[in-house]
C-alpha cells in the first residue's frame, strides 16, 4: 500500500493550488491532510470520510480549503484557495479505516502515511 501526495508548488498570496493524494493497493475509509512548516509541529488540515463524504477542517483553513474524493480513481484532493504565507509547509496525506471523529485530527492514529509535497506561498 502506498500513498503519494502531489501538486505542490510556489504560489503568491491569494493564489490557489490543488493537491492530490493517490492511494495504490486498496481503498480507505478515511483520508487526512496534514502540514508541517519549518520549525513547527505537524498540524491537521482537513479530512474526509468515504462513507457519507463527511469533511472536517482546521479552523485556520475553513472557507479557503476544500477536501474531496474520487472513489473511482481512489484519490483525494485538497483544493486550496486564497493561500496565505502561513500556509507554507510540507503537505502530507494519511489514510486509515477505523478512526473516530476526534482521531481524524491526529497523524499517528492513521494506518498509512505518504510522502509530502512542498507548498510555498510568497507574500
Amino acid at each position: 500500500v502506498q500513498l503519494q501526495a502531489s501538486g505542490g508548488g510556489l504560489v503568491r498570496a491569494g493564489g490557489s493550488l490543488r493537491l492530490s493524494c493517490a492511494a495504490s493497493g486498496r481503498t480507505f475509509n478515511n483520508v487526512g491532510w496534514f502540514r508541517q512548516a519549518p520549525g513547527k509541529e505537524r498540524e491537521f488540515v482537513a479530512a474526509i470520510r468515504r462513507s457519507g463524504g463527511s469533511t472536517y477542517y482546521a479552523d485556520s483553513v475553513k472557507g479557503r480549503f476544500t477536501v474531496s474524493r474520487d472513489n473511482a480513481k481512489n484519490t483525494v484532493s485538497l483544493q486550496m484557495d486564497n493561500l496565505k504565507p502561513e500556509d507554507t509547509g510540507v503537505y502530507s496525506c494519511a489514510a486509515g479505516d477505523r478512526l473516530i471523529q476526534s482521531s481524524l485530527r491526529i497523524w499517528s492514529q492513521y494506518d498509512y502515511w505518504g510522502q509530502g509535497t512542498q507548498v510555498t506561498v510568497s507574500s
